[in-house]
């Protein structure tokens, strides 16, 4: 399908402020233009109770945001990750659409603001991102969440960490996930299949800053295929959380979040995967500009309000 009229837009934009490409950044530069970015798509819509909170990390504090809905509850919850190669972001780029989660949704949305790369290289993000799901899981009745219904979520690199939390959750036995959410997540290291070749350049996010972002995550070539960095190559992908993947048709992820939507089907794990026809990568978090943001906010959004208990 064609390039979405909106996405082209965008892009048409775009290329009229040009600046240094992402490859010739340091990741504080990068940081930087990605918080100058954030007002651009919006100011974050109210919720009902807004916390920032410390909790005891892996190594020292971990720094969590808690967006809560109207209502009496116990509601759903989402451990939620943010996108940014593992170097850039945190709960302030996310803040607006982990707040349109939670009033969509009617769900707590827990917005993680784990270490970043290459300051903390892999695994100091899994570890974190895990540590932050237990709380949760172990703090529900506090946040009036409902505990056989917690999910885990996140895009791009966020989605790595939420694939990867559910592996290590059953992996380490606990805790109990009743849903993962996988948007265009990385769930692999190999940047020659086809939607690395086609999309390589041209579409938002391309494949020289995907390879800066793994330069900086997981230096250590040899790493890189670890299922914790790697979730395609996990050995065994039974026994997981059910699946809400979504993936872009202009993204040189879209493949590898596609791959691992059928791994876990092979798998026996229930999985929803749905491309946006004509979609770059980011443009959930761009719900304001894009229609088939919206439409994507709102298909997350309908699997948090309607997931099963975990028994």
């Amino acid at each position: 399908m064609p390039l979405d009229p909106q996405a082209k837009t965008f892009l048409e934009q775009l290329a009229l402020q040009p600046g240094p490409t992402l490859a010739t950044q340091t990741p504080a530069q990068a940081r930087a233009q990605m918080r100058a970015g954030t007002p651009l798509l919006g100011a974050p819509p109210p919720v009902a109770g807004l916390r920032d909170l410390v909790i005891p990390g892996q190594e020292g504090d971990l720094r969590i945001r808690v967006s809560t809905p109207e209502g009496p509850g116990p509601f759903p919850a989402l451990v939620y990750y943010h996108g940014g190669g593992w170097v850039t972001g945190d709960v302030e780029t996310h803040d607006a659409l982990c707040r349109a989660l939670t009033n969509a949704a009617q769900a707590v949305v827990v917005s993680v603001d784990y270490r970043l790369a290459p300051e903390h290289p892999y695994p100091a993000a899994v570890e974190d991102s895990y540590v932050a799901a237990v709380w949760v899981a172990s703090h529900a009745e506090e946040l009036n969440v409902d505990p056989a219904r917690i999910a885990v979520g996140g895009d791009s690199a966020g989605g790595n960490l939420a694939a990867v939390v559910a592996l290590k959750a059953r992996d380490v036995g606990g805790p109990r996930l009743a849903l993962q959410v996988l948007i265009y997540p990385i769930t692999d290291c190999d940047f020659d299949v086809s939607s690395y070749v086609e999309n390589a350049d041209g579409y938002l996010l391309t494949r020289e800053a995907m390879i800066w972002f793994w330069n900086h995550y997981v230096p250590d070539g040899a790493r890189r295929t670890e299922p914790y960095a790697s979730p395609l190559r996990a050995a065994d992908h039974s026994n997981l959380p059910p699946a809400l993947v979504l993936t872009a048709e202009y993204d040189p992820l879209r493949d590898e979040g596609e791959a691992y939507a059928a791994r876990l089907a092979q798998a026996g794990v229930p999985v929803t995967i749905t491309r946006y026809s004509g979609m770059i990568h980011g443009f959930i978090r761009r719900y304001g500009m894009f229609d088939q943001g919206r439409e994507a906010l709102a298909e997350v959004a309908r699997a948090l309000s309607t997931i099963e208990p975990v028994r």
